[in-house]
Formats: C-alpha cells, sequence, structure tokens
C-alpha cells in the first residue's frame, strides 16, 4: 500500500497526542468501583490514572485526550484541563463503545495530522513509551501494537509474528498449546489518522477483533515487543499484584510520610507506603507490600500484609488483615480477622472479632457482626 508521505515527515512524542481509554465500569472490582472509577484506584497510594500521566509527560507527551463514560465528572473535577504540564480534554461517549468505538468518537480532537497514541486505561506499565513511538515511525505502518510476554497466554489475545515483527493474526485466548507465542496485547497501541477509514461511526466496536484484522491482512500492523512492568488491573487478584510489582520496582524501600506517627515498637517491612497523618499504634507490624492511605489510623498490635487500604480508614486493635482491599471511611473494629482475596467496600463497618474468610466481598455501606466462613457477597 502506499503511504501518504504526509506521516513520512519527521515527528516526535512532543507532537503526539494520547487517547486514554477510560470509560470502564470495573464490574469485577466491585464494590469499590461503585463508588470511583477503577483508573482512580491508588497504586502504591496515588491513583492509576495519575502514574499513567505522570509517565506519557516523561516520554513528552504534551496533550492527552480522556475517553470517558462511567462516573465522568469523577475525572473532570480532580484533573480538571492541566496535569503534569500536559493538556487535558474529554470525549464523552453516550454509550460504552468498547476499544475502537472510543477512538472514532474522538476523531475531531485528535485530528489528522499526525500520528497518535492509543492506551487502554487500567494498564500499569512503565514501558518507553517514546521507543514506541519510534519504532511506529521506523515501520511506516498505520498501526503498531505494544505486545508483553506473558505466563498465561490463555487470558489475552496472543500475536503470531514474522521474524520482522509484522502481525499476522491475533489468536483470543487460546490454550497453551495453541498459542502460537507467548506475546500478548498489552492494550497500548500508536495509530495513523489513517486509522479512522477502518473504524465504523456510531456503534461498538473492538478494534482487536474489527480492526486490527483488516490491517494484518494488508500488512499494515506491526508488533512492538517489550519487557519491564506491564499489567492490568481488571479483577481483585490483578490489582493487588499490580500495586505489589509497583512497589517492588518503583517505590523498593518504603516511603513514609512526615506526618505519619508511629509508636517506636511497631515495625515496617519494605515495601510498604503510608500516607499523610497516618497513626500506627505500639507493636503493630505492617508490611510488606502493603500501601495505607491518609488519615488512617491503625490500632495496637495490628499485622497487614500484602493488602491496600483506603484513605481515612480505622483498623483497630489486634486485627488481622492479609491479601486484602479496605475501602474508604471503613472501620475495623478489634481483634477481627480478614484473609486473602477479600474486598470490604467504602463505609462499612467490621465489629469485633469477625472472621471474614478467603474471598468475601462487603458493598458500601454494610455492617458485619458476625464471621462469614464462606465465599460470599454481603449486600
Amino acid at each position: 500500500m502506499p503511504r501518504n508521505t504526509a506521516y513520512q515527515r519527521m515527528w516526535s512524542t512532543s507532537k503526539l497526542k494520547a487517547l486514554i481509554l477510560a470509560g470502564g465500569v470495573g464490574t469485577r472490582l466491585r464494590p469499590l468501583s461503585c463508588t470511583r472509577p477503577k483508573l482512580l484506584f491508588p497504586i502504591a497510594n496515588k491513583p492509576l490514572l495519575d502514574w499513567t500521566l505522570e509517565r506519557l509527560a516523561k516520554n513528552g507527551i504534551k496533550e492527552v485526550i480522556l475517553a470517558v463514560n462511567y462516573m465522568a465528572e469523577a475525572f473532570i473535577q480532580r484533573y480538571g484541563t492541566n496535569k503534569y504540564g500536559m493538556k487535558l480534554l474529554y470525549s464523552r461517549e453516550g454509550r460504552p463503545l468498547r476499544t475502537g468505538g472510543p477512538i472514532k468518537e474522538a476523531e475531531k480532537l485528535i485530528g489528522h495530522e499526525e500520528p497518535f497514541l492509543v492506551l487502554n486505561g487500567d494498564i500499569l506499565t512503565n514501558m518507553n513509551y517514546a521507543d514506541l513511538v519510534k519504532k511506529h515511525k521506523e515501520n511506516d505502518t498505520i498501526a503498531t501494537i505494544a505486545l508483553y510476554k506473558v505466563e498465561d497466554p490463555s487470558r489475552y489475545g496472543i500475536a503470531e509474528m514474522t521474524e520482522k515483527n509484522r502481525v499476522l493474526h491475533f489468536l483470543e485466548k487460546p490454550t497453551r498449546k495453541e498459542a502460537p507465542s507467548s506475546l500478548a496485547n498489552a492494550g497500548i497501541y500508536v495509530l495513523n489518522p489513517e486509522i479512522f477509514d477502518y473504524i465504523p461511526t456510531g456503534r461498538p466496536v473492538s478494534i482487536e477483533h474489527e480492526t486490527f484484522p483488516k490491517l494484518a491482512e494488508k500488512r499494515q500492523l506491526f508488533g512492538y515487543s517489550f519487557e519491564g512492568l506491564w499489567t492490568d488491573i481488571g479483577e481483585l487478584a490483578d490489582y493487588l499484584k499490580a500495586n505489589r510489582l509497583w512497589l517492588d520496582t518503583e517505590i523498593r524501600k518504603s516511603k513514609i510520610e512526615k506526618s505519619v506517627k508511629m509508636e517506636d515498637d511497631a515495625e515496617i517491612a519494605n515495601p510498604t507506603v503510608l500516607g499523610k497523618n497516618v497513626t500506627v499504634g505500639e507493636k503493630s507490624k505492617i508490611g510488606p507490600y502493603v500501601a495505607i492511605g491518609d488519615d488512617v489510623s491503625i490500632g495496637k498490635g495490628v499485622r497487614i500484609v500484602n493488602s491496600i487500604v483506603f484513605p481515612e480508614t480505622i483498623i483497630s486493635d489486634f486485627t488481622s488483615v492479609k491479601g486484602a482491599i479496605i475501602g474508604e471511611n471503613t472501620i475495623i473494629e478489634k481483634w477481627v480477622k480478614i484473609e486473602d482475596r477479600c474486598i470490604i467496600g467504602d463505609h462499612a463497618i467490621v465489629k469485633d472479632n469477625v472472621t471474614l474468610t478467603r474471598g468475601v466481598t462487603v458493598c458500601p455501606s454494610k455492617e458485619v457482626a458476625e464471621s462469614v466462613l464462606t465465599s460470599k457477597c454481603l449486600m
């Protein structure tokens, strides 16, 4: 296919716009996603979207468009029109449009002058966006897809490529035996404006299933394999994994705000993050892999490991929290035991001596007075 010479001129990330797909509901992260978009879930005490925006800014991006739908106002109120020195714009979806529809919806904001970057919003990564853009330019193609090596191909769309990184096709969630490679679609793309001709108007479109196969047939789809950190936060286990990986790779030791008040015999195991105005009682042990939000009160003899605690929560004396997520403004009373993969929604109350076994979910504002020893949702 002859290439449009307008796209062959020199360009850099300083001219590149980024579109972040931020319209997802986060169904599998309920009840926490009932009260906030999942892109505002904290990773090491900073919203996931902040980490993404910060990295885009460091890679020279000057303008970001957020494709929003669910709780759109939460993004607008928090970020406004400028963040990390970048201009922010918003493209509102009237209804969920999957992965391709939001790109077409934002066509006027993106324009037709330069290639642009597209990111699934629920991805946490430390990849070099500038290098991805460079490879896209070198390949002189319509679309370049970031690919990441995964252990379990059955969870992802897996790419089959030529030796020169041209993508032949994707196999969606293959078995390990069927998988042509272990390179998964990382949900990060560089696209030329010609892509708009391949996305229908006015309906939900899966760019992976409808658009990319057409480009592969025309030999205009390339892959970019990268290493480093990459994970999504689609499920609870993924969210905890993302927090753990980020603490390991980006925080590494422990980050304790100056306003933290901690008893001398309290212990903090690396890596752990304690937010502003956190208090930690005597003989409590926090960490490793724990993020404690601002204004959290932790009593004496408390044990917390591999968990995320949202701001303004109270965790009372002799309570144990392991591999769990505790929502905002929640009260956990004394001698409570919260086990792996429990989610406690915002404003909930867990009374004294309660045990919540693996996988229990507590909805917002729910009071739990008795132990729950089977995995279930408490509404």
